[in-house]
């Protein structure tokens, strides 16, 4: 009997691989960790592949209005998913929030940032945020930083990355002081992994709403519909959780 078992389980894995597909999906950046985490199962899981590019929300929606070849999009804001289920480009009835950011401030020096971020009231060099007009977390920066009443006193001594891994790499590489980051980037089980770092205060900035959505033509739709199923599996919203998000 069991050969029997063991034959008819591999024959439905062997089934299951041969209707596998590909789902390419855009990224944002703050999500590339947990991503990887959740294509993985996901492939383990449904046989399905998934070829992830990563970058800013805001040059993807270009992108993606120039006819980039993406079925998926798990943007850094709820905005722009709505603005492109608006305009024809995604498909609107798909779309959810998958994950709710958080940000922080953080320097690759231990004992640098305090508890309560008065480190940007006192010396610094430089400090790293990701560029506002393209970047949720770039315009969360801008926004903490003006209900703060710094963001004037700091215009010189900013440097602006494209996306929120680029900030990260300014201030790990020393280029910058500090960086306003994704949570996501500096935690891992609710500890952050080095250095030293300020959450901010959600009330200094709008939430930071991450929606996924389904993009107008898939190339594979089953595949694309079952990944936007996986995200809303009980493994994808742990890996979620590990790396600091919360949930709608």
């Amino acid at each position: 009997m069991l050969p029997r078992i063991v034959l008819a389980a591999a024959l439905g894995l062997c089934a299951l691989r041969a209707d596998a597909g590909e789902v390419r999906v855009a990224v944002a950046a703050n999500f590339t960790a947990p991503l990887k985490e959740i294509a993985a199962l996901f492939q383990a899981d449904t046989g399905h592949t998934v070829q992830a590019s990563y970058g800013a929300t805001g040059k993807f929606y270009a992108q993606i209005r120039n006819g980039a070849p993406y079925d998926v999009l798990l943007a850094a804001d709820d905005a722009t998913p709505a603005r492109m289920a608006a305009e024809g480009l995604a498909q609107g009835p798909s779309r959810f929030t998958y994950a709710v950011g958080k940000l922080v401030l953080w320097s690759r020096a231990p004992g640098t940032v305090d508890a309560r971020g008065e480190v940007l009231n006192g010396s610094f060099g430089k400090l790293a945020i990701a560029n506002p007009r393209l970047a949720p977390y770039g315009a969360a920066a801008q926004e903490t930083l003006q209900k703060l009443g710094l963001w004037n006193r700091v215009q010189g001594r900013i440097v602006m990355g494209e996306n929120i891994s680029q900030t990260l790499q300014f201030a790990d590489s020393g280029a910058a002081d500090l960086a306003f980051v994704a949570m996501s980037q500096t935690f891992r089980d609710g500890k952050p992994v080095g250095g030293s770092v300020w959450v901010v205060p959600q009330t200094l900035y709008a939430p930071i709403r991450q929606d996924a959505v389904l993009l107008a033509r898939p190339q594979d739709q089953a595949a694309a519909v079952a990944f936007m199923k996986y995200l809303k599996s009980a493994k994808a919203v742990r890996v979620i959780r590990r790396f600091g998000y919360g949930l709608p």
